[in-house]
């Protein structure tokens, strides 16, 4: 496992997630410098033509790069051709054994992918440095101090000679910040759309458009089989889908589902297997909920849905003739 954790691990948690322990809170009022107090906001650079930084690095360095950065939530959505800025604004800086790469309390310059070595990772509490994880050969740290405005929340130390990436902190915000702003913002525009929605706050559509991701699909492409586990739903963001069921050894279209629609909510509902299979009918593209998310956040819509399943059933007993096939989904929403 890249990253371990030890002895405190709500800290390491308070190091790599936005909730901050008292102790980094108070930090950031105290000891804020030059570097942290340069705000950056997403919309006021909307209309500002982006300067790229290029450091060269061979076809070697870049595989392994690309490798790291791809299981990084923090670039999971972003376009192909802005992960490749990040990849090429990237810096290696070799760390010598003993060496601090980051210090608690200071301002945040750069964030880090580990490409080689050994590090351990420190908070000082009370006076006292205590070790709570440790990096095996890869893993990333220091976005916590560039994403939200304060300073380091953690001391990184190399126990192992070895090599990290930078990336600095105006590139790094200009990309993942700003990439990250017009993400929620075309979400919360998805969501206005969507009828379903309409009975939330503004609150709760913003804690969705937070946990949407999005996915892309060819002509043909299935998006979701019938008899599969269900683990999301989907909401239409371009494009069009044909909703299916077999008949025999048929497939009957049931549906299509254009832009502002959603799919895939059944099996969540029933927490049965997928009722139907979603075929994309040319190039579509879908933001996706999860299941753990669509439980958390969309309590309020769950009548609106579960009403949707009379129009389901309507549609079955068109196609079979009879409820035999279709009894138990009341059933299993009701209860």
């Amino acid at each position: 496992m890249a990253f371990r954790e030890c002895c405190e691990p709500q800290v390491v948690h308070d190091l790599y997630k936005p909730h901050l322990s008292s102790e980094t809170r108070k930090m950031s009022f105290l000891r804020r410098k030059s570097v942290c107090a340069e705000a950056y906001d997403p919309e006021q650079d909307q209309g500002e033509e982006e300067v790229k930084v290029i450091h060269p690095k061979n076809d070697e360095q870049r595989k392994r790069l690309n490798e790291a950065t791809r299981n990084i939530l923090l670039f999971r959505n972003l376009e192909p051709e802005r992960l490749l800025n990040v990849v090429d604004a990237m810096f290696e800086r070799k760390v010598e054994q003993g060496e601090k790469v980051i210090h608690q309390g200071d301002d945040g310059d750069n964030f880090y992918v580990i490409d080689s070595g050994q590090y351990d990772v420190y908070v000082e509490v009370d006076g006292r440095h205590k070790k709570v994880g440790e990096y095996d050969g890869q893993g990333f740290f220091g976005e916590l101090a560039l994403m939200y405005n304060v300073p380091r929340a953690a001391t990184v130390v190399c126990s192992a000679p070895g090599s990290v990436w930078a990336l600095d902190r105006v590139t790094f915000r200009r990309i993942v910040l700003k990439d990250a702003f017009n993400r929620r913002k075309m979400y919360t525009d998805l969501i206005e759309s969507v009828p379903l929605f309409s009975c939330l706050d503004n609150y709760e559509k913003l804690n969705i458009a937070d946990a949407l991701h999005s996915q892309s699909f060819e002509d043909g492409e299935v998006v979701l089989r019938q008899g599969d586990d269900a683990n999301c739903m989907y909401f239409v963001e371009d494009g069009e889908v044909s909703i299916t069921v077999k008949k025999g050894d048929e497939s009957v279209e049931v549906k299509r589902c254009g832009k502002g629609s959603y799919f895939g909510e059944l099996a969540l509902l029933t927490h049965k297997p997928r009722a139907a299979t979603a075929t994309s009918m040319g190039h579509s593209r879908f933001a996706v909920l999860s299941v753990g998310a669509f439980e958390r956040l969309l309590g309020p819509c769950m009548e609106i849905m579960k009403r949707n399943i009379e129009t389901y059933e309507e549609q079955l007993i068109n196609i079979f003739g009879s409820e035999n096939n279709i009894s138990d989904l009341r059933h299993n929403i009701q209860h």
